[in-house]
């Protein structure tokens, strides 16, 4: 601060110049530690067939894996089971570029069945593995 001497008497005027340089410093390394890109997962959403076609599941792009309440399984509505999980997603994903596949879990079933499916998912190379719930199944 800087005092201004008067016929009046001292006159305190505030020197702001250092207040504004130490806020263009701040703002400036604010700036810099600011990240340009958002972070966030990715996600995928399987999409619904046209209401006018029945699904050719030879053909189907989308992998779902459903567990059912008395802990079956089923891949794209192909009945398996726990100790044929795994070989038979290497053998579907063998001769194909994109690696995702969704799980479904029954609302009744716990979570250690749908982690074990996942668990089966990436040990047979799958890269992306996501999660359908009743509202995604729904379109909502």
């Amino acid at each position: 601060m800087g005092m201004v001497l008067s016929t009046k008497g001292a006159v305190a005027d505030p020197n702001v110049v250092p207040f504004i340089d130490v806020l263009l410093v701040l703002l400036i390394i604010f700036m810099v530690i600011t990240p340009t890109t958002p972070y966030g997962l990715d996600t995928l959403v399987p999409q619904p067939p046209p209401p006018d076609q029945k699904p050719d599941l030879s053909q189907q792009r989308t992998v779902v894996i459903v567990i059912n309440s008395d802990r079956s399984l089923m891949i794209n509505m192909e009945p398996t089971d726990w100790n044929r999980l795994g070989p038979r997603l290497e053998e579907i994903f063998k001769t194909r570029a994109e690696r995702v596949v969704f799980v479904k879990g029954d609302a009744d079933l716990e979570f250690q069945y749908v982690a074990r499916a996942i668990d089966a998912a990436k040990g047979a190379g799958i890269d992306k593995v996501g999660l359908m719930t009743a509202k995604m199944e729904a379109g909502q």
